[in-house]
């Protein structure tokens, strides 16, 4: 046998190799750039909700404490300008703006407090600023405010500005604001 002999075609040389072609080397970088854009994706929806929640329950929250502080102005502002004429429908609108404790201590002392605002010279309150304390866990509001009441003197000569600190407590009542609680601060 030499090494130049013929071979058949029906014969195999099991020595000869074929040319295979060589596979096309796997490209990493499309799959690996899709899984971080999804993953990218992913997170900035993710924070992106987040960020729409909480921004949702800020803005609740603003909306409440609004309402609550703008339903208080308006109480101390009546409650704190007096009319001394209209004695009697002063009462009737202070104690239909009450509930719980207030509204109880001030049908208890309603006589008292008839005849102080009638006998007292008419006053204008203002608000000069109030603001959330605190909330309680049934959803009241404990608001600090601050009122100016300004009186003119029998004669009317002269004006008497006086100022007082106050802690209204507002509690809502179905889709109405109502005070609960009222103590002046010294």
């Amino acid at each position: 046998m030499s090494p130049r002999r013929r071979v058949e075609a029906q014969e195999r040389d099991f020595f000869e190799v074929e040319p295979v072609e060589p596979k096309p080397p796997r490209r990493w970088g499309l799959p690996v750039v899709a899984g971080l854009a999804a993953v990218l994706i992913a997170a900035a929806v993710g924070a992106s909700t987040f960020m729409l929640v909480r921004h949702e329950m800020d803005r609740r929250t603003e909306l409440r404490t609004a309402a609550a502080l703008d339903y208080v102005r308006s109480f101390m502002t009546d409650y704190t300008s007096l009319d001394p004429f209209n004695a009697n429908a002063y009462a009737d609108r202070i104690q239909s703006k009450g509930t719980g404790e207030f509204a109880k201590m001030f049908s208890e002392r309603k006589n008292e407090i008839l005849l102080q605002v009638a006998r007292a010279e008419p006053t204008k309150g203002t608000v000069l600023e109030a603001g959330v304390q605190r909330w309680s866990d049934n959803g009241s509001a404990e608001v600090l405010v601050a009122t100016k009441v300004t009186t003119k003197t029998p004669d009317g000569k002269s004006t008497i500005e006086s100022g007082n600190r106050w802690i209204a407590t507002a509690t809502k009542e179905g889709q109405q604001w109502k005070i609960s609680n009222l103590i002046q601060v010294i």
